[in-house]
């Protein structure tokens, strides 16, 4: 008989699953026989994923094609996996984006969407899966930034975005804590993703293999979150890579 896996049963709802972070948390939910509900706005990397996952995990999958900053799209979101699975268990709000230049620089159309997909995105899964993560006692996981931690000068509305997680996240967990669902952000410095550093080349063009954090490491934390005992939540995880500090030195 083959050994039960450690989130079998459970049904993930995954934001921003398209790609880097966010592809490689389902990985490895679904390789602990999660259910994934893969939500993101590119509809056919979402469906190469789901085909992939179906194959090599033998898990069910559900395809959300979603603007994170619609609420609207939101809305459906949840409430089209909690129709096709009858619940949630746990939702990774992993959807971000980044943009660089000084406030006088930096322009409107960059502002906002920063500020409508790292804060906003958030706040419209969050308001929408609560109330299925209290039947469950299940998991809320926050993708923040080590940006949330220090003044950034080089992009500083993003570092504020992500503040704005920090607090979120931790106010949410102050409020929904007594009612089973555990909390969780995580903080990574650099991904080895295709996201964009400072100087326009993407951090997995910038550091070598080993240099920097890679996704699996992410979705790594995000698995330990997730399988903590009921009585307990592994509250804010700071992942760096080694040498980060001394980039203030």
């Amino acid at each position: 008989m083959a050994e039960k896996k450690s989130l079998e049963g459970k049904v993930a709802l995954i934001t921003g699953a398209s790609s880097g972070i966010g592809k490689a948390v389902s990985k490895r939910l679904a390789g602990e026989g999660a259910k994934v509900c893969l939500a993101a706005r590119r509809k056919e990397k979402l469906e190469d994923l789901a085909e992939k996952l179906s194959i090599e995990d033998s898990v069910e999958t559900l395809v959300l094609p979603t603007d994170i900053t619609e609420e609207k799209e939101v809305k459906q979101m949840v409430s089209k996996a909690v129709d096709k699975f009858n619940k949630l268990d746990m939702v990774v709000n992993n959807a971000g984006v980044i943009r660089y230049g000084d406030i006088e620089d930096l322009s409107t159309e960059s502002y906002k969407l920063m500020m409508e997909t790292n804060c906003d995105g958030m706040f419209y899964s969050t308001r929408e899966a609560l109330p299925h993560l209290r039947k469950s006692e299940g998991n809320l996981v926050y993708i923040g930034s080590f940006d949330a931690g220090h003044p950034r000068s080089f992009n500083p509305i993003y570092a504020a975005s992500k503040w704005w997680t920090k607090g979120f996240a931790h106010s949410i967990e102050s409020i929904v804590g007594e009612d089973g669902v555990a909390v969780t952000l995580i903080n990574p410095s650099e991904v080895r993703t295709s996201i964009e550093g400072e100087e326009g080349e993407s951090y997995r063009e910038k550091f070598d293999e080993g240099e920097a954090i890679e996704p699996e490491e992410v979705a790594e934390a995000v698995f330990f979150a997730v399988d903590r005992e009921k009585q307990t939540t592994a509250s804010e995880i700071n992942l760096f890579r080694r040498d980060k500090l001394s980039d203030f030195f």
